[in-house]
């Protein structure tokens, strides 16, 4: 057995815990970081797959993020834009294949002007609603009560404009079917990352990426902690009082603390054995917050062949499996990469075929949007994230009906000498780095706030 003591253990060495350990530590503060990965970085993971850098997980950054993106130049790393010059493709439900320029998808006028009223009425609702408390909101229970399919057809008899914007909520960000979550949790997604035409803003949300890849954020956090970060640690146990913690892992270790942050998602909480158990009111709440579910496939090429055709690399479709593709080249890279996105009811249909069956799907989908060059890539790889151990989905954690309501206004509460920080929980950057950068910071600087003399 191997024991140590600080001042704060933190559980999870992604973006969050990371950040919380280093602002605690410049309070002056002691602190052990344990992950039960063999790798920092969480839900970022740049990996070397057949000699080609692919983002596994999270790569984005967009404007509003101005957490992650102050701690990314703190760090001294630099960021690239997403290649978005020429056209975009739309794979429409008609099995027409059209090309365009903008950010709303080819539709008659008249459902174009539709989609437009739609996405004003969405923005002023969640500029009302907010990002940190939408539960506070007048309407919030009547909003939390009406699944975001069902408020849509409340309000549009127009079908292609309700699926359209439907999906840049359901498909693209919460990647949950629309009759599955809430109006409520559909606003506060907007207003998390500044409006719902935010989110319909491909240019927008999907703007920069870090030169080298994201994890790289994660890995240097960890080196400027050193040995205080223990991998290959999954905690087991955790034994709490008024007084502190003593936290169990694997190998052996026991840390013993005066303040706990879980910087892991929800759903993982239930892999530990707390003594005494949490509250009934947290057992209750985490049973109503799950994952959503989304695959990224990656395919490299030796060059970016759709450029030399006057394409950005973008594309949608109502009906295909990918129903999503960016141009996904590396910085200063000769080659050419694209990463397509399979989300919700999808991925489950995608997962239902063997490995050749699928690849055959995707490159399928590759080949409508961008030509007959797009059938064979040199790297072809899938980020599934549902099948990874100490995540079990993709990208984050959000609540059920009527949960944002129900337990909202207490879900980011410590209990006892437990603290809690990931992006799931955030309100600005919610479900992105920006939002786990935020929470770290957050529950550190509610750590040394307690630690003050009165």
């Amino acid at each position: 057995m191997v024991a140590i003591a600080r001042d704060v253990v933190i559980v999870g060495a992604g973006p969050s815990g990371l950040t919380a350990a280093v602002e605690l530590r410049k309070a002056g503060l002691t602190v052990a970081v344990l992950e039960a990965r063999d790798r920092v970085g969480g839900r970022t993971w740049t990996g070397d797959i057949d000699g080609a850098m692919i983002e596994i997980g999270g790569q984005w950054l967009s404007p509003h993020h101005t957490a992650a993106l102050e701690l990314v130049d703190e760090l001294g790393l630099k960021t690239f834009s997403r290649y978005r010059e020429g056209e975009s493709v739309y794979l429409a439900a008609d099995g027409t294949r059209q090309q365009f320029i903008g950010d709303v998808f080819p539709a008659p006028a008249e459902t174009a002007a539709e989609i437009d009223r739609l996405l004003a009425l969405l923005d002023e609702l969640a500029a009302e609603v907010g990002a940190e408390t939408p539960w506070a909101h007048p309407r919030a229970a009547e909003l939390d009560s009406v699944p975001f399919s069902s408020w849509l057809e409340r309000h549009s008899d127009n079908e292609y404009a309700r699926e359209t914007v439907s999906f840049f909520v359901a498909g693209a960000m919460l990647t949950k079917p629309a009759h599955t979550f809430s109006a409520l949790q559909a606003l506060h997604m907007a207003a998390a990352q500044g409006s719902y035409t935010a989110l319909a803003t491909d240019t927008f949300m999907l703007d920069k990426r870090v030169v080298g890849g994201m994890q790289q954020v994660s890995q240097r956090l960890a080196a400027s902690l050193g040995a205080d970060v223990h991998l290959e640690s999954p905690v087991r146990r955790v034994r709490w009082s008024e007084d502190g913690v003593t936290v169990f892992a694997d190998g052996d270790l026991e840390v013993r603390a005066d303040r706990l942050v879980l910087a892991v998602p929800p759903n993982l909480y239930s892999a530990i054995s707390f003594d005494p158990p949490l509250p009934r009111r947290r057992h209750q709440m985490y049973q109503h917050m799950s994952f959503g579910f989304v695959v990224k496939v990656h395919a490299v090429y030796p060059t970016p062949f759709w450029r030399e055709k006057g394409l950005s690399g973008t594309g949608f479709s109502d009906t295909d499996m990918v129903s999503e593709v960016y141009d996904n080249t590396n910085h200063g890279a000769g080659n050419g990469a694209m990463v397509g996105f399979i989300a919700h009811e999808q991925a489950d249909a995608y997962f239902a075929m063997d490995p050749a069956e699928r690849r055959r799907t995707a490159l399928d989908c590759l080949v409508r949007y961008l030509g007959p060059e797009a059938a064979d890539p040199i790297v072809f790889y899938e980020s599934d994230w549902g099948a990874e151990e100490w995540t079990r989905g993709a990208y984050g954690v959000s609540f059920d009906l009527g949960g944002l309501t129900r337990y909202g206004h207490d879900h980011r509460d410590p209990v006892g000498p437990m603290h809690f920080a990931c992006s799931d929980l955030a309100g600005h950057g919610f479900q992105h780095v920006d939002g786990a950068v935020r929470m770290g910071r957050s529950a550190a600087a509610a750590i040394v706030a307690q630690r003050a003399p009165a």
